[in-house]
């Protein structure tokens, strides 16, 4: 008895993935999805605060209550650094791209100098308020908007000291240019966010 001839074979090509990179920028990161979705929640926090603020105005013929208009020079101040800040964030966002360790290096210490000066600003913003956070529902508002966007000011800063410390390390390379980038990107909805609330805090109680 002949044995069976062998079975054919189809041999498919390999391709050999070691030397691709593990981390990617913008959507091709799993972290940038993540910072999306806490721009959206966080989003969504701003916009009821903004509600209620705006529902507090509608049922009072007078207001604001209880007390003057918040002082304008801080939150002007605040403003322009924030706006200012959208040319250094761009630097070090295309810098993390091209992976240039030396750039992002000294745009990191500028993010965090600049950082610094609006949690700086914004100690000087709520006295400038010129009405406590348990004077009234006005004023517990105006604190609630203040320190919404504080929260986020704190947060980022934090996390753009760390990724300039890590930066100055073997850690250093890699995954950290991803970091750097979604940094940058939340930074785009402190600065956007802010531009809203700062009209409820500081012009609305003066229409």
């Amino acid at each position: 008895m002949s044995a069976s001839p062998p079975r054919p074979t189809s041999q498919g090509s390999a391709l050999d993935l070691a030397r691709l990179p593990d981390y990617g920028f913008g959507a091709a990161s799993p972290m940038w999805w993540g910072t999306l979705g806490f721009i959206a929640i966080e989003g969504t926090g701003f916009v009821l605060a903004g509600a209620s603020y705006l529902y507090i105005l509608t049922q009072n013929g007078r207001f604001p209550l209880g007390a003057g208009p918040p002082t304008l020079w801080p939150g002007i101040l605040q403003t322009l650094l924030l706006l200012a800040s959208v040319v250094p964030n761009i630097w070090v966002d295309r810098a993390s791209r091209r992976e240039d360790l030396g750039q992002v290096r000294v745009g990191l210490l500028v993010m965090s100098a600049i950082g610094i000066a609006t949690c700086v600003i914004r100690a000087f913003e709520f006295p400038a308020l010129n009405i406590y956070w348990d004077d009234n529902a006005y004023g517990s508002l105006q604190w609630l908007l203040l320190g919404l966007h504080a929260t986020h000011l704190g947060t980022d800063l934090a996390d753009t000291l760390v990724l300039a410390a890590l930066m100055f390390t073997r850690h250093g390379h890699g995954k950290r240019f991803s970091d750097v980038s979604d940094n940058a990107a939340y930074w785009y909805f402190v600065v956007a966010a802010w531009l809203p609330i700062y009209a409820l805090i500081y012009w609305v109680p003066r229409l």
